[in-house]
This record gives structure tokens, C-alpha cells and sequence, in this order.
């Protein structure tokens, strides 16, 4: 299966990296670009479009795939297809079997990206684009019974409990990714560890369906990040912000994090939280700080952990790799958790964790070397 991975992960990259190439030159014609503006530096537009081109690189595979397998065209990769082509035969049925559960999640990713598109284009008022989120989230979640802590369906309540859990994390996690696209190369960076981090995690436990979702999007933000790691030549834009933090909301819901008997290694359903730590501590941060000062949670401003660090002296690049070792370093810790037994160990990955996060907090609350650091912190990404 390793090498259906890879191919995988080889097929979106291609995919993202040419259409990300072919958007950077259609994407100024159109006059689909981000301006200038308040919280931005870069003094001339900037080509958006990034986030169809991490669309295309998810969704297109799926959709050959799963096409494919419809018509029993993987059974004759089997002979001409080599290592991959035998396995994805192998799982041929299995692959038959997910795909209502596969098209509705496109359909659903669709309708996220076509809502990043229009908010793009024209901006949507913040709540207007929540209230889309929520529906649309509610609908897959409804109509696959893809639920988080289904053991919440015992307090009497039926499923609500678990659909209204699910729903609130993967509208979270949509908009921690759409909150970190704040700096060339940081929410694209920040998702290709995350998306790493679970890929090893779901292989280790045998979840082939979304290792292999997994993959593709891993593929797919990289191909993107080699035109948008700093200096950026070209955004992803709500269009693949929200897409990329909906993928993964989506899929952490849908990995099995235990290992063996639940009463033994129940820590293991805490992996997205580990994996997921930075982003969700900036999007809490960020929102406690917007209301404190009385303002709207999601208007756009320079409070996010990577301008505090360009106000404290960092170059913009440098903050970016700061972010991706502080998420590399959660990470790891949550790849084990669920492997771990007892709680001991499981204990040391938390605590792990809130060291790590002590560490993010010290840096933030350093005091800048001097006022005009704050004039360096906003980046040329759209800022959310």
C-alpha cells in the first residue's frame, strides 16, 4: 500500500504544481489578485487562484479513482500497473464501497471551495460565510454519519450530542487554517506537517480510505507551496484556507485513533488536538484578543502568532519556519499517542504538548526590540 501512497501524493503534486503555475498567469487577467491594502505590505497585486489548483490536485485523482473503480477498470492495473496498479485492484471493492461516502465529501469540499471563490472575489460578511459552513458541515455530517465521540449516543440524546461535537470541530478547524493564511507559505506549510502527522498515524493503524485522502491533500499543498513559500508569487485565498482546514477537520473526525481496547487507550482519540495544537491555540488566541477589544472575532487584523513574531525582531520567513518546527514538534508526540500504553506515556505527550505551547506563549509575550517592529508584522497574505 506504501506505494499507492506515494503515487498519490506524487499525483496531486503534479497536479497542484501545474495548475498553481497555469493560475499565476490566468489569475492576473481575470483580475482574480489580492490588492494592497491596510494590513498587507506587498505594494503591487498579487495573482490569487492558489486554492483551486489545491482543489483540482484533491479532487481530480478521487474522482479517477473512484471512476475507475466504478466501471472495474482497477482490476487490469493489476497486470499493467506494477505494485500500485496490484493494490488498488486488491482494493477494488473496498474502494466501490466508500465512494457515496468519497462524493459526498467532494461535493461537500466543492461547495467550501465555490464559497472561497465568491469571498475571494467579492468579500462575504464573516457570519454569512459561518452560517455556510455550519450548513454545509451539518449536511455531511447528517447525510454520511461521519461523527466524533459517538459514545456520547449512550447520554440518551441520541446522535445530536456526536453530530453537534463533529459539526463545532470541523467549522473549527476550517477556520484555524483560514486564520493561519495570515503569511507567505503558513497555512500551506502548517497543513502539509498536520496532514503528514495523520497520514502516518492513519497508515499505522490500516485506514487506507483516508491515508489515502490524506495523500492526496499532502500532494496537493505542497505542489502549491513551492510558488507560495516566502516571497510568495501567488495566494491560495479563502478558496484554499478553508478547503485545506475543511479537508483535514473532516478526516480527523474520520481516523479510528485507538489502537487496541478503548478502556486501555482512549488518549488516543486526543491526537488532532496534539497534532492540531498551534493552529487552534492561534485562532483562540487571536479571537480572545478581537473580542477583549471589543471587536468582531473574524475581522482581520496583525494579533496572530506569526506577526507577534515579525513585530519581535523574526523575518517573516523566519517566523514561518518557527511555526512549522513548533507544529513538526506537536506532531510527533501525536503519531505514538495512539500506540502508547498506559496513561503515563500518554501523560508525556500532553505535557509535551503544554511545554511547547509555553514556549509559543513566552515568545509572544516578549516585548517587541522597538515600536516599528509592529510596522514589519503584517504579510502580503490575505490576513484573516
Amino acid at each position: 500500500m506504501g506505494t499507492v501512497i506515494a503515487a498519490l501524493v506524487a499525483t496531486a503534486f503534479v497536479i497542484s504544481l501545474t495548475a498553481t503555475a497555469a493560475m499565476k498567469r490566468i489569475a492576473p487577467r481575470l483580475g482574480f489578485v489580492d490588492r494592497p491594502g491596510q494590513r498587507k505590505i506587498h505594494d503591487a497585486p498579487k495573482p490569487l487562484g492558489g486554492g483551486v489548483a489545491i482543489f483540482l490536485g484533491i479532487a481530480l485523482p478521487m474522482l479517477a479513482v473512484i471512476g475507475l473503480a466504478a466501471g472495474g477498470a482497477l482490476s487490469s492495473l493489476a497486470s499493467a500497473g506494477g505494485a500500485a496498479g496490484r493494490t488498488l485492484a486488491m482494493h477494488e471493492a473496498g474502494i466501490r464501497h466508500r465512494t457515496p461516502m468519497a462524493l459526498w465529501i467532494l461535493a461537500a469540499m466543492l461547495a467550501i471551495h465555490i464559497m472561497g471563490l465568491r469571498d475571494d472575489r467579492r468579500a462575504m460578511g464573516p457570519f454569512v460565510k459561518l452560517a455556510f459552513q455550519l450548513a454545509i458541515t451539518t449536511l455531511l455530517v447528517v447525510l454520511t454519519d461521519i461523527r466524533a465521540l459517538t459514545v456520547l449516543d449512550g447520554l440518551g440524546l441520541g446522535v445530536l450530542p456526536s453530530v453537534i461535537v463533529t459539526v463545532l470541530w470541523i467549522v473549527a478547524i476550517t477556520n484555524a487554517f483560514n486564520f493561519l493564511d495570515n503569511m507567505d507559505g503558513l497555512s500551506a506549510g502548517v497543513a502539509a506537517i498536520c496532514a503528514c502527522a495523520f497520514l502516518a498515524a492513519a497508515v499505522s493503524i490500516g485506514q487506507w480510505f483516508v491515508a489515502s485522502m490524506l495523500a492526496l491533500l499532502l500532494g496537493a499543498v505542497v505542489g502549491f507551496l513551492c510558488f507560495n513559500f516566502p516571497p510568495a508569487g501567488i495566494f491560495m485565498g479563502d478558496a484554499g484556507s478553508l478547503v485545506i482546514g475543511f479537508v483535514l477537520g473532516v478526516l480527523t473526525v474520520r481516523t479510528t485513533y485507538i489502537a487496541g481496547p478503548l478502556n486501555e487507550v482512549w488518549y488516543g482519540v486526543l491526537a488532532p488536538l496534539v497534532v492540531l495544537a498551534v493552529p487552534l491555540y492561534d485562532l483562540a488566541v487571536v479571537c480572545v484578543i478581537r473580542i477583549a477589544r471589543g471587536k468582531s472575532p473574524f475581522v482581520g487584523d496583525t494579533n496572530h502568532f506569526s506577526h507577534r513574531l515579525v513585530a519581535r525582531g523574526m523575518s517573516r520567513r523566519t517566523a514561518v519556519l518557527c511555526i512549522y518546527l513548533v507544529t513538526a514538534a506537536t506532531s510527533i508526540g501525536a503519531v505514538i499517542l495512539p500506540h502508547v500504553r498506559g496513561g503515563w506515556h500518554a501523560l508525556l505527550v500532553f505535557a509535551q504538548t503544554l511545554l511547547i505551547l509555553g514556549v509559543v506563549m513566552l515568545l509572544e509575550r516578549h516585548p517587541p526590540p522597538s515600536a516599528s517592529g509592529a510596522a514589519r508584522a503584517s504579510d502580503g497574505s490575505p490576513s484573516a
